[in-house]
This record gives C-alpha cells, structure tokens and sequence, in this order.
C-alpha cells in the first residue's frame, strides 16, 4: 500500500473517532478535509497563544445576525467555550463550537502560525561502500540544532519503514544504523558530543537512566504528523552498557490498526483457509513460531483483529503491549519485574474471555495452563520459540513431557519469516544449471495440490537499483510453514508411537500436503516476489 493511501486511512480512522466522541459529548461534529485549504481565516478571533493553549481555532466571524462559530477538540478545556459564550451573551450575540479532529485542529494551525524552522535534506541510507552518502547524512546529523536532532531521527526513520534505531559507541565518533525490510543499514556517523543529546532524550521520555551500569528498557511515544494525518509510533528502548558508553537500540512499532489485516500479508489461498478454519472454532490452540523478529507478533494481532467483533470477549497477555486495539483488553505482564504468563492466564481465565493471546509460552506452567484454556472452551493463541513446525512439537513435548491432553488441544502450528519483497522494476535471468538442478531437488516432493513448474524453462528474479529504490527491494513478504494437526499427529503427541521426533511429524504432515519453509520460500522467489539469495539468508 503506497504512503498516500496510508495517510489517507489514517486520517478517515481520526475522524470517524471523532465523530464517535462528538456524539457521547453532545456537541456537533464537523469533518474540516473539505474546507481546511480554502476557508478564509478569521485572524481577529482569537490570539494565536491561545488557540495553541486551548486547542481551539475561529472558523466564521459571526454578527448580532450570526452566530460566531469556533472549531474545538476533545482536549479543549471545557471552561473555554463556556467563557466564550458567556462574552458573547453580554451583547446579545451567540457562539457555536463544533468538535473537530486533531488532525484538522493540526492542519488549520499550520495556516493560522507556519512552523518557523529550518528543513533538513531527509536522510539516505547508504548502500555497503558507499562513503559519500554517509558523509552527507553524518553532516547534516551534525548540524541538525540540539532541541529537534531527536525528534528528526525518529521521524527520518519512520518515514523509511525502519523498525530498529541502533545507536552505537564507538571509540571516536557514534554509529548511527537502521534495520529496514529486516537488514541492517549504516545512516550516520555522529560526533560524540551528539550521543549526550540523545541519550538524555532517551532518559527523559523512556525512563533509563544516563548513568546505569547494568541493562535497562524502557518505553515511549511519539505522534507522527505527515501530509495532514497523524499516527502514534511506539517505541521500545533497550540499552546496555558497552566499553565507550551506552549503546541503545529503538524498537520502533508504526501503530496502524487497518493494516493489522490478513488480507494485507500475502498469505496464499489454501493457508488462509486453514487459518479461517481453526480461528472460527470457539475453542483450540494456535501456536505461532520463528525466530525474534519474524513478524509473529503481527500474524497474531491480525488474528485478534479479525476475531474482534462485538459478540466475543478477547483479553491478551503481553510482555510489554506493542500495538493498542480498541475493543480488546490487554494486561501488560512484566516479566522481568517477577510476573508470570501463567499466573495472569490463571486469573484471566475467571472474567470468562473466548479468546486468550498469551505473548510468549516460556516454561511448562504456562504451557500447561493455556493447555488447559484450549480444551475448555476458549481458544488459545500464543508464540512460542523453535525453528519450524515440526520442532515445535519436539520442544513442546521436552517442556511438559508427552500430554494426552495437548494432543486434543492443539489444532495448528505456523512457522514464519520475513523475505524483503523485490520492487516492481525486478529484472528476470535464467539461472545456471546447478540452481536449476537445486530448485529441482527441493520442489521434487511438492504435493498434488501445488503446480509443479516447468523446471527446464524456468526464471528467477535479480533486484534492479534505482534512485528511489536503492537496494530494488520495497517491504516485506511473509513466508509460512503451516501444520495442521490430524489425527496420526495426535498418536504422536499422545505416546501411541514411542518414538517421537521431528522428522517423522513433518513426514506426516507433508503427506497430508504441508510445504516447508523452504519450499514455500523457494516458489516466492519463482513467482518473482523475492529473490533465492534472499530465501537462503532468511530461511
């Protein structure tokens, strides 16, 4: 989804929100898009003070004949038109207030007082060599003034789809590196001078401390304004001590509840069935499984945002709350602070939800205890750490030992990846004989429901470079192993068969027609949505 549209979903969610909260205030709503480039402003109001203090602008000057009409927020005091109204009454005139956005409070403000700073050239990320890229971005860094280089960092990296800010001490300068599309990129190296500014931002707005020895996160916010709509990002902070300094990485979550949609993952068709199959049962385990990073915790939300209707009661437990959705409840568990998943699970389940998502299962009393949820009537969504789904069931089985009872209430397990997905400007190449003769060896067990390619003919995709594209890759793509639990996998789990491993549950179900993830990865890249050197990096 381009970035227009983006802003433009963003900016209908502010205001249907607030014509929602104008309905429960009892004030009438107004929708400004339509007027706030061409209403004339009505300067003689209101002092600019305080219509930034008040949150409040002049919209119409009004007469004895006419009504004076403000805009306000719901962050306007509610002393303010009431006092308005009452000067107004004095000389026999009147005053109408409508509740506006934030966004269009914003978008007026701009006319009413311009912003008056300096615009900094937006930073590039420098592909591997290329010295002269950041030597512009390390100046312009350096030059940015002391009150805005923070702000300017995070904004920079939210306009390139970063997800990590990685601020790094090195003897004699700071290294300044973003993870776009899941690699690593260097951005700037900054004078050390630079780093005490960060790092006390970091202390001021996430809680940790400039001076500890030890490891500490932290948590932040930021509203992000561009082309006339606004998003919250959510930051997590972790830093740790190292030789020169502290080094700090920013976890940047782009909170968009629209695009926590799974139609927007790219899911193919018949996994997408599966998942609608075991989702719309009320009761079961799901697991979720792949490395830090893979995108797990979004798959689930989708889950959850899809299931989020008006009829279930859906709780989650979370260590820490990385995305807010409304009409959900969610209970931050501070593990390191001595909390538990169990324990909160134990307490969840008496206020009687239909769907649990547990963060993380970690240890057997956790995994016991959502065990127990998923055969009582709820369904149970969680994570949890192996590499593929077959192992998942091995390392289960290690945790809580062999359980008639999981057997019954596990119903699927996905294992997922990132791939960056290639540009549209991608070029085709017909490969060697030896990659030919790979591809062949891993899609030679495919089963009956997936078209085999044509292997003498086939064609595989290289990224092209361009200015707007420099790497020729634009986000990323989702790869998933899914295993649906069938019977001959439940006499495994149960202990009908003794001996239990990995191999023979992926055998099984390969049969009943699971691709791996490699099999998955490596058609990605022959429809031309990724390339192989990419699926071998990943998967």
């Amino acid at each position: 989804m381009d970035e227009d549209k983006i802003q433009q979903r963003r900016r209908e969610q502010d205001e249907e929100a607030t014509a929602k909260r104008s309905a429960i205030l009892g004030l009438q709503y107004l929708d400004t898009r339509p007027i706030e480039e061409t209403l004339p402003l009505a300067r003689d109001m209101l002092e600019v003070a305080e219509m930034h203090k008040s949150r409040i602008i002049p919209l119409i000057p009004g007469s004895e004949a006419e009504p004076w009409q403000y805009g306000i927020t719901t962050q306007t005091p509610q002393s303010v038109p009431k006092e308005i109204q009452r000067k107004y009454a004095e000389s026999g005139q009147t005053a109408v207030f409508y509740l506006i956005s934030n966004s269009g409070y914003r978008a007026f403000m701009e006319r009413f007082d311009p912003p008056k700073k300096v615009v900094y050239d937006d930073i590039k990320i420098a592909s591997e060599g290329d010295s002269d890229t950041l030597a512009s971005v390390s100046q312009t860094l350096n030059s940015v003034g002391t009150d805005e280089l923070f702000n300017f960092l995070l904004d920079q990296a939210d306009k390139l789809g970063a997800s990590d800010i990685h601020i790094e001490n090195q003897r004699t300068y700071i290294r300044v590196r973003m993870r776009v599309d899941g690699t690593l990129h260097p951005v700037a190296d900054l004078e050390r001078d630079r780093y005490r500014i960060i790092m006390g931002e970091l202390a001021s707005r996430a809680g940790v401390s400039s001076a500890a020895s030890t490891p500490q996160s932290g948590h932040m916010q930021r509203e992000i304004t561009r082309d006339g709509a606004t998003h919250l990002l959510n930051i997590r902070v972790e830093t740790v001590p190292t030789l020169y300094g502290q080094d700090a990485v920013m976890r940047l979550f782009n909170f968009d509840e629209s695009m926590l949609n799974l139609d927007l993952l790219g899911i193919q068709d018949r996994e997408r069935q599966e998942i609608n199959e075991i989702v719309s049962h009320p009761r079961g385990m799901l697991l979720m499984v792949g490395p830090t990073g893979s995108g797990k915790s979004t798959t689930l939300y989708s889950m959850i945002n899809a299931l989020n209707t008006s009829d279930r009661k859906i709780i989650t437990l979370e260590d820490p709350i990385e995305y807010g959705i409304g009409g959900i409840a969610q209970i931050p568990i501070d593990t390191t602070g001595g909390q538990h998943f169990a324990d909160g699970l134990r307490s969840v389940l008496r206020l009687d939800p239909d769907v649990v998502m547990v963060g993380e299962i970690r240890d057997a009393d956790t995994a016991k205890t959502a065990i127990q949820a998923s055969i009582t009537g709820h369904l149970v969504l969680s994570s949890f750490h192996a590499n593929s789904t077959s192992t998942a069931f091995s390392r289960m089985i290690d945790l809580i030992g062999v359980n008639p009872i999981f057997s019954t209430a596990i119903r699927m397990v996905m294992a997922q990846r990132l791939v960056r997905k290639l540009d549209d400007n991608k070029e085709a190449y017909d490969p060697d004989p030896s990659t030919r003769k790979w591809v062949q060896e891993i899609l030679k067990d495919l089963p009956d429901h997936v078209e085999k390619p044509d292997f003498d003919n086939f064609k595989l995709y290289r990224p092209v470079k361009t200015d707007d594209s420099p790497f020729g890759y634009k986000g990323r793509i989702v790869i998933i192993e899914q295993l649906v639990v069938t019977e001959p996998i439940q006499a495994f789990l149960r202990g009908d068969v003794v001996d239990v491993h990995a191999e023979a549950i992926e055998k099984i179900a390969r049969d009943n027609g699971m691709l791996t993830l490699l099999e998955q990865g490596v058609l990605a890249a022959l429809r031309g949505d990724t390339t192989l050197e990419e699926v071998n990096r990943v998967i």
